[in-house]
């Protein structure tokens, strides 16, 4: 038997109805999507990084890390190192100079240039922060230190512990070079020093000498 045209058309009507109801229904179990932030996605990972920096031939920095993420923002581009890092800085000689070891890191150059130049360069350690001077056999330790590599700087104003071999000495807060030549302690506080050496001691860089080692 032929459907009528009245037929016809409520059966139109059901399906579009139908329809209308599974998209209102699927609409509704679907969440919106939520903003990507840039700033805290990587646009870069790299496993297992080893970079070096040279100048006029010889080795200036060495840098090695479990774990590097690169991030990008509108004011600053930055490399975030969460499973540790070990920076290796080089005298003008080309000798192994400054080590600096921590369980977390940064590196932040921003993106305004004065001459062509990064207006500011600056390095981040965090957790368990080891800095030492092999040549001149001095190590400190704190939580939190900055390096300020456009102004040659490194600093803190944490507590820090310092040993060499002339004593102790332990405070807040620090600034030195970044070789870690000259460091100050802002506010010491219950350090001592060696009055009497033995003058026969020899101390020896075993990370840069070449030959026989002496007997002790």
């Amino acid at each position: 038997m032929a459907r009528s045209a009245f037929e016809t058309t409520v059966g139109w009507i059901a399906i579009a109805a139908a329809v209308a109801i599974l998209v209102v229904s699927c609409k509704s179990k679907l969440g919106r999507a939520e903003v990507l932030d840039l700033s805290k996605t990587p646009i870069q990972t790299v496993e297992d990084m080893f970079a070096v920096q040279t100048k006029n031939g010889l080795v200036v920095m060495r840098v090695e890390a479990s774990v590097m993420e690169r991030y990008d923002t509108d004011t600053n581009s930055f490399e975030s190192f969460p499973k540790g890092i070990a920076i290796y800085g080089y005298s003008d000689d080309g000798l192994l100079e400054t080590i600096i070891v921590s369980d977390d890191g940064r590196h932040i150059a921003s993106k305004r240039k004065v001459s062509g130049k990064a207006q500011e360069e600056i390095w981040e350690a965090f957790g368990n922060v080891v800095i030492h001077n092999v040549l001149k056999q001095e190590t400190m330790e704190t939580d939190t230190i900055y390096w300020d590599q456009s102004k040659s700087e490194i600093y803190t104003d944490c507590y820090v512990k310092m040993y060499s071999p002339q004593g102790f000495l332990q405070g807040y807060g620090m600034r030195s070079d970044d070789h870690a030549r000259n460091a100050i302690l802002l506010e010491p506080f219950n350090g001592y020093g060696y009055t009497v050496r033995d003058s026969s001691v020899v101390a020896i860089d075993s990370v840069n000498f070449i030959g026989p080692l002496l007997k002790k």
